[in-house]
C-alpha cells in the first residue's frame, strides 16, 4: 500500500508538472502575440510605420466590425468550404495513390520521377491552364488547391509505406499473410501517425490552393476579399483578410489536432 501511495503521489507531481509546463507555453505564446500586436499598434500611431499601407490593429478591428455587416461570414464560408472540399479530394486521392505505388514496385520506380518533378512545379503556373480546362469558377478553386496537396500526400505516404520495420513485415509474411493483410495490419497501422502528420501539412496547402485560385478567379471568398483590397488600395481590408486566414488556418490545423487525439484514444480503448 505505502509503495502504491508513494507512487500515485509521484504520479500526481509528475502529472502537474506537465500541466504546469502546457499552461506556461501556452500563456508564453499569448504574451508573444499581444506584444507584438501591441508593438505594432504603437508603432503605427507614432509614425515609424505607414499606417496606410501596413494597417494597425485598431483599424483591423474598426474594419472587421464594418465588414461583419457586409457579407463577411459569406467569404470565410465560401473560403472553409473550397479548402475542406480540396483538402477531403487531395488527401483521399494521394492516400489511394500511394497504396497503389506501394502495391506496385515497378509502377513506385516507375512513377518516381514523375513525382518528383510534380512536386517542384509551381502549381500557380498551372492556373491559367486550368481555368481552361475546367472552368472560371469554384471548380478551377479546388483543383488549385487539389494539385498543390495531392503530390505531397503521395509522396510522404508512400516513404511512410515503404519505411514500414521490415523485421516485422518479415515476420509476418512467413506466417503467409497475403499482400491485403501485410497492409492492413501492419503497414497502414504503423502510418497513421505519418497520414496525420500529413493532413496537418494537407490543410495548410489547401488553404493556400485555394487562396491562389481565388486571386485568379473569384466572386466571393477570402482571397476575392483581398484581392478587391488591394485593387481599391483599402489596405485595411487586405491586412484584414490576412488576418482572418491566419485564424481559419489555425483553426483547421487545430481540427486535425483534435481528431488525431479521438482517434488515439479510440485505438488505445480497444489495443
Amino acid at each position: 500500500m505505502t509503495t502504491t501511495a508513494a507512487i500515485s503521489k509521484e504520479r500526481a507531481v509528475y502529472l502537474k508538472k506537465i500541466r504546469r509546463r502546457k499552461v506556461n507555453i501556452r500563456l508564453c505564446q499569448v504574451l508573444i502575440l499581444v506584444f507584438l500586436l501591441a508593438l505594432w499598434e504603437v508603432l503605427a500611431r507614432v509614425g515609424v510605420i505607414d499606417a496606410f499601407v501596413m494597417s494597425q490593429p485598431s483599424r483591423i478591428v474598426k474594419t472587421l466590425m464594418n465588414a461583419s455587416n457586409n457579407n463577411l461570414a459569406l467569404h470565410i464560408g465560401v473560403t472553409c468550404y473550397e479548402t475542406l472540399i480540396g483538402f477531403l479530394l487531395g488527401t483521399g486521392l494521394g492516400v489511394g495513390l500511394a497504396v497503389l505505388l506501394w502495391w506496385s514496385p515497378f509502377l513506385s520506380k516507375v512513377s518516381e520521377p514523375y513525382l518528383v518533378v510534380l512536386n517542384s512545379l509551381p502549381k500557380i503556373a498551372l492556373g491559367p491552364v486550368i481555368i481552361i480546362w475546367v472552368g472560371a469558377g469554384t471548380q478551377a478553386i479546388i483543383v488549385m488547391a487539389l494539385a498543390i496537396s495531392l503530390i505531397v500526400t503521395v509522396m510522404e505516404m508512400l516513404n511512410g509505406f515503404l519505411n514500414t520495420d521490415k523485421e516485422t513485415i518479415k515476420m509476418v509474411r512467413t506466417f503467409g499473410a497475403t499482400r491485403w493483410q501485410l497492409f492492413s495490419k501492419v503497414v497502414f497501422p504503423s502510418n497513421l501517425h505519418t497520414l496525420f502528420n500529413s493532413l496537418k501539412v494537407n490543410i495548410g496547402l489547401s488553404l493556400v490552393g485555394v487562396i491562389a485560385g481565388e486571386f485568379l478567379v473569384s466572386k466571393a471568398g477570402l482571397g476575392y476579399l483581398i484581392v478587391y483590397g488591394g485593387q481599391v488600395f483599402q489596405m485595411d481590408l487586405v491586412m484584414t483578410g490576412v488576418f482572418i486566414l491566419a485564424v481559419v488556418a489555425a483553426l483547421l490545423y487545430q481540427c486535425v489536432v483534435l481528431l488525431e487525439k479521438w482517434v488515439d484514444r479510440r485505438l488505445q480503448h480497444t489495443a
